[in-house]
């Protein structure tokens, strides 16, 4: 039975991935911060006898990181498969964003993804197999206010996936990133009432993920795309995730910086005919 970590497994996409491979007879080690909180979580692992297990770590945090890794490590041999879950997307524009919040979301989505990479990979590359999938998003690959400081971790992390990838190849680890677009998760449902800012440009963000919710696209789908990967063979590193995910990006590979930066900086009329227009969706509220 291969071994997953995933991290922040208490709700939304982590709670689908860890469910989804303990349900195709994977053994889950389903990580977070506060296991009491993962009420849902527990209840469907025991009401369908899973083999997923909950434990305490805080992926900011070095000292636990560290002490959970060696532990499952020793007790279990090497880890075949982690998934970098665990992220946090506080929203506002770079004026008004305290610096406090632009630490606080790098500490968990950059480097609490690095620490969990660095923690698994001497096993893996010892036994020369492994996978690690690390969970971004489409705003890794573009950013509108008020998402700078949340696209600015994602695209690290897609950075830090790419060179990874270069790196554990010839040890036969494979690297994915998983790129979702507006998933039904509460994240996406606290983006949708963040509007309250100096910048239309927050309001307008706050708009598209609410018309986008109203046909809400499920975390199961970005767990079934995770689990593919993990159970396949592939090498391919990028996989937009959703129905929006590869449409926003074509979108923004189809202009140039300036042309994208001016199109961010119309009136809200014509953003939000532009909105219409590319993707059928009227987003105003």
């Amino acid at each position: 039975m291969k071994k997953v970590i995933v991290t922040g497994s208490s709700r939304g996409i982590g709670l689908a991935i860890a469910l989804a491979f303990g349900r195709a007879g994977f053994q889950v080690f389903a990580t977070m911060r506060n296991p009491a909180k993962a009420i849902e979580l527990s209840e469907i692992v025991s009401a369908e006898s899973l083999p997923v297990t909950l434990h305490k770590m805080d992926v900011n945090s070095d000292i636990s990181v560290k002490s959970f890794m060696d532990e499952i490590i020793i007790q279990n041999g090497s880890i075949d498969i982690l998934v970098n879950n665990a992220g946090i997307g506080l929203t506002g524009s770079i004026e008004e964003m305290p610096i406090s919040d632009f630490r606080s979301v790098f500490e968990t989505n950059l480097f609490g993804a690095v620490r969990c990479i660095q923690a698994v990979t001497p096993s893996m590359r010892a036994q020369k197999s492994g996978c690690i999938i690390n969970i971004t998003s489409v705003s890794g690959r573009l950013t509108s206010s008020p998402l700078g400081c949340y696209s600015a971790s994602k695209f690290a992390l897609e950075a830090i996936s790419e060179a990874l990838a270069q790196e554990l190849k010839p040890f036969n680890i494979r690297v994915g990133v998983i790129e979702p677009g507006i998933i039904d998760t509460d994240m996406a449902h606290e983006i949708e009432g963040a509007s309250s800012s100096l910048y239309p440009t927050s309001k307008r963000m706050s708009d598209l993920f609410f018309a986008s919710l109203k046909t809400p696209t499920s975390a199961s789908l970005v767990a079934e795309k995770v689990l593919e990967f993990a159970a396949g063979d592939s090498w391919t590193l990028r996989h937009p995730v959703g129905p929006d995910a590869l449409p926003f990006i074509q979108w923004r590979m189809s202009m140039t910086d300036e042309e994208w930066i001016d199109r961010q900086s119309v009136s809200d009329e014509e953003w939000y005919d532009a909105v219409e227009r590319d993707f059928g969706m009227d987003a105003r509220r």
